[in-house]
C-alpha cells in the first residue's frame, strides 16, 4: 500500500474514534463539584464567640420542687444535666420507670459551667457524645426529654452563638448555642419546663450539648456549647463511653426519641427541696 493510502486510512480511523467518543454519555458531562461546594450548601461553619453575641438573661430564684432531664455519659452511673435542675435540692432521684425512682448518691458541680454530674452507680446505656466535631449554621438538632414532666421532643436548627448570663442566687456567664424550633411533639403546647438538662442530638444521633434555657416567645432553646461540656467532664475526670445511637430525621423523630428514653439513655430528674 502506498504512503498516500496509509494517510487516508489513518485519517478515517481518527474520524471513527472521534465519533465513538462523541456518543459517550459522559463526553460533555461537567466537572464533578468540589467538596467545598457541598460544604457551602450545608451552611457556614459556626463562628467563634464574639462580644456581639446575643445575651440571654436567666434569673435563678429560690429552689423549688420540680422535674428536669438527664442523660447517661457512661455505664458507671454518671448522668449529665443542667445545674439549675438540681441546685438547692435536698433529694434528687431519677425516674427509670413509672413510679420507679433511683436515688442520686452524689452531685458534682463547678463554678464555671451551668452543668451538674449525677452519680447513681449504674447506667445501662450511655449516649454517644460528639463534642469535638464542628457545627454549621442550619444544622439539625433534636431536643429530647420530659417537657412539662412528660416524654416529649423538639426539632430545631442551629442559628447562632449566644451568651448565658445567670443572675439572682448565682451570677455567672457562659457561651451557649441558640437553636430555632421547627417542630415538636403532637399535643405539646406552651412551656418546655422539664426538658432542661436534656440532650440535643444531631441527625446522626450524637449529643452536641445540654439544654439550659428556653425562650418561648422567640421559639428558641439554648444549649451549652460542646466545648463547655467537654471541659466540664474533663475537669471532673469523667470517662465517657459511647452507646447505641439512632438517626434522627425532620420527617419523623419521635421513634428515635422514644428509643433513647426506653434504653434509659435519657431519664426524668425529680428535685425535692425539703425531705
Amino acid at each position: 500500500m502506498r504512503s498516500f493510502d496509509w494517510l487516508i486510512y489513518i485519517a478515517a480511523l481518527g474520524l471513527m474514534l472521534a465519533a465513538l467518543f462523541a456518543l459517550s454519555p459522559n463526553a460533555n458531562a461537567p466537572e464533578p463539584a468540589a467538596p467545598a461546594d457541598f460544604a457551602a450548601e450545608m451552611g457556614p461553619l459556626l463562628p467563634g464567640p464574639s462580644p456581639l453575641d446575643e445575651m440571654v438573661l436567666v434569673q435563678i430564684g429560690a429552689p423549688q420542687n420540680g422535674v428536669g432531664t438527664a442523660f447517661a455519659v457512661n455505664e458507671k452511673g454518671d448522668w449529665l444535666t443542667a445545674r439549675h435542675v438540681v441546685e438547692g435540692c435536698a433529694k434528687v432521684t431519677l425516674e427509670v420507670a413509672p413510679d420507679n425512682y433511683v436515688p442520686v448518691a452524689r452531685i458534682r458541680m463547678d463554678d464555671d459551667h451551668d452543668l451538674a454530674l449525677l452519680s447513681t452507680g449504674r447506667s445501662p446505656f450511655p449516649v454517644s457524645l460528639a463534642l469535638q466535631q464542628p457545627l454549621r449554621i442550619g444544622d439539625e438538632g433534636y431536643a429530647v426529654g420530659f417537657p412539662q414532666g412528660n416524654p416529649g421532643e423538639l426539632a430545631t436548627r442551629l442559628v447562632a452563638r449566644s451568651r448565658l448570663m445567670t443572675r439572682g442566687r448565682r451570677e455567672a456567664e457562659a457561651p451557649i448555642l441558640a437553636w430555632a424550633e421547627v417542630g415538636r411533639t403532637d399535643g405539646l403546647e406552651g412551656t418546655l419546663g422539664g426538658i432542661s438538662g436534656g440532650p440535643i442530638f444531631d441527625a446522626s444521633g450524637a449529643v452536641r450539648g445540654v439544654i439550659v434555657a428556653e425562650s418561648p416567645r422567640r421559639g428558641r432553646i439554648y444549649t451549652t456549647a460542646p466545648q463547655s461540656v467537654d471541659a466540664f467532664l474533663t475537669k471532673l475526670g469523667v470517662n465517657v463511653k459511647s452507646g447505641p445511637a439512632d438517626r434522627f430525621e425532620l420527617s419523623g423523630y419521635g421513634a428515635s426519641s422514644d428509643n433513647a428514653r426506653r434504653r434509659l439513655q435519657v431519664v426524668k430528674v425529680t428535685c425535692e427541696v425539703s425531705e
